[in-house]
């Protein structure tokens, strides 16, 4: 049985991975370089297109290492299984000029920050 305690935490951790899973399906779609929209095919638009993913990975990297400490493994599997596996159809009904910009890998990231502060707070 878990603890009471670890719900919070595994909803943000669950949160977490499928924000993160969202940034990457979307950062996805700009691979290779011929496919990306004009304006990430600029110096700037790559680094922001790579950036969103380095600081996603670094949030997950930084959200696993502080939800364990709470949140038992078998529910942490569990959780991100379900959040990896709704992650595309959820960002099937976006529309495209959101999901073909930078806008979707950079707002998706931001998610993944906010979610991070959220878990220091727990």
């Amino acid at each position: 049985m878990m603890p009471t305690f670890a719900i919070a935490p595994l909803v943000l951790l669950t949160a977490l991975l499928f924000f993160t899973a969202l940034c990457i399906l979307a950062a996805s779609g700009h691979f290779p370089q011929e496919r990306r929209a004009l304006p990430l095919k600029t110096a700037a638009g790559s680094v922001v297109l790579f950036g969103s993913l380095i600081v996603s990975l670094l949030c997950v990297a930084t959200g696993l290492a502080l939800a364990l400490r709470l949140v038992p493994w078998y529910a942490a599997v569990i959780g991100g299984g379900i959040a990896i596996l709704a992650a595309p159809m959820a960002l099937r009904p976006l529309p495209d000029r959101f999901v073909d910009g930078a806008v979707a890998p950079v707002s998706f990231a931001a998610a993944d920050v906010a979610i991070v502060v959220l878990l220091l707070c727990v």
